[in-house]
């Protein structure tokens, strides 16, 4: 890179939200760079368990321009999200620079400058895209730092090999704790610490229903029409390992958690279970700490936006970090809508600053 080249927009991230935004810039002239984390393509995906499904078919998760190939399975696998992901990226040939992280954004009255683990990259406009994956979130539970077991988020989770026999605690009720006390109860001692209920939706709700739930959800919303939906869209959905599992009573003894003590947990009925291994299945904030010191996140990452564009500085924009940053914008097919308004507004500020 030529340390004098001032960029028309950097886009931070790998991922599908930076491909999607990538993908609309094409139709523009301005001059882009993607800053990527990670070694390889395809974005957080690689880092996730080794056995984690889609809720829908391949049609369901499209990235604009080009749909997702039709997987061997009705629900594509973790490895078809990245051979897909991977070869989009090939295929429109987008401007990339991989292992480079972004540590800290400033603006020096004329552009952005972008302190990175390389060098100091240039920018008119930033468009952040590095979604939730790389900030975990753990509860602060009582007693949880005297333990003496191995403690992980789910984030950091592969697969079931390495915990053969050991007695494990899966923390947390949603889709992520479902899934992995699936993937681990033929090959450990499996117990399921909750906050709530776990609810599951009916055998016949998958992906393809929910996305037409949740868009009805965002027309209804943009209307002013009451809500109808009856269905929960963080309920947990049952695909088929869910199913196998819930068949063979895995999800049938889930406990409140009162607190650990160094050797196990303590269950709110005050009975003590020995345990080895902590997976904390307990979601994610937004992986946004760094755009400081130009904005102020707050502790969940968020920072204040109006339509994707930062209130804080001009020449901002977020993509792909959940509800707040666009509808359905932290999914594959959800995030082309946000991209598209994004990079529409990027080009036209561009262009008015030129």
């Amino acid at each position: 890179m030529n340390q004098s080249e001032v960029y028309d927009c950097i886009i931070i991230g790998g991922g599908q939200s930076a491909l999607a935004c990538a993908y609309f810039f094409r139709r523009t002239d301005k001059k882009i760079l993607l800053l990527d984390k990670n070694e390889e393509c395809g974005g957080s995906w690689p880092n996730i368990w080794d056995s984690l499904e889609l809720f829908s078919p391949a049609e369901f998760n499209v990235l604009p321009g080009w749909p997702m190939p039709k997987t061997e399975t009705e629900f594509p696998k973790k490895s078809d999200i990245i051979n897909y992901l991977c070869a989009y990226e090939k295929r429109y040939d987008f401007p990339i620079e991989r292992n480079v992280t972004v540590l800290s954004t400033y603006h020096n009255g004329n552009y952005f400058e972008l302190d990175t683990t390389k060098e100091v990259y240039k920018t008119k406009t930033v468009i952040s895209a590095t979604g939730t994956y790389g900030a975990p979130t753990i509860p602060n539970i009582q007693g949880s730092k005297d333990f003496n077991g191995e403690q992980l988020h789910s984030s950091e989770y592969k697969a079931p090999d390495e915990f053969q026999g050991k007695n494990v605690l899966v923390v947390g009720e949603g889709n992520s704790g479902a899934q992995i006390l699936a993937d681990l109860y033929k090959h450990t001692n499996c117990y399921w610490a909750v906050k709530d209920t776990p609810k599951f939706l009916p055998p016949d709700v998958d992906g393809r229903v929910l996305f037409d739930s949740a868009t009805q959800v965002y027309q209804n919303k943009k209307t002013g029409k009451k809500d109808s939906t009856i269905i929960n869209l963080g309920n947990i959905v049952r695909l088929p390992k869910v199913k196998e599992a819930e068949s063979n009573k895995v999800y049938n003894n889930h406990f409140q958690l009162e607190k650990f003590e160094e050797k196990g947990i303590v269950k709110s009925n005050g009975d003590f279970l020995p345990i080895d291994v902590v997976i904390w299945c307990t979601g994610y904030g937004n992986n946004t700490k760094h755009l400081k010191p130009i904005v102020n996140p707050d502790k969940r990452g968020k920072i204040l936006l109006e339509d994707n564009q930062s209130l804080d500085i001009e020449g901002l924009w977020l993509v792909g970090y959940g509800g707040w940053t666009g509808f359905a914008s932290a999914t594959i097919i959800g995030v082309g809508r946000t991209a598209k308004s994004v990079v529409k507004q990027c080009d036209k500020y561009l262009d008015e600053i030129s």
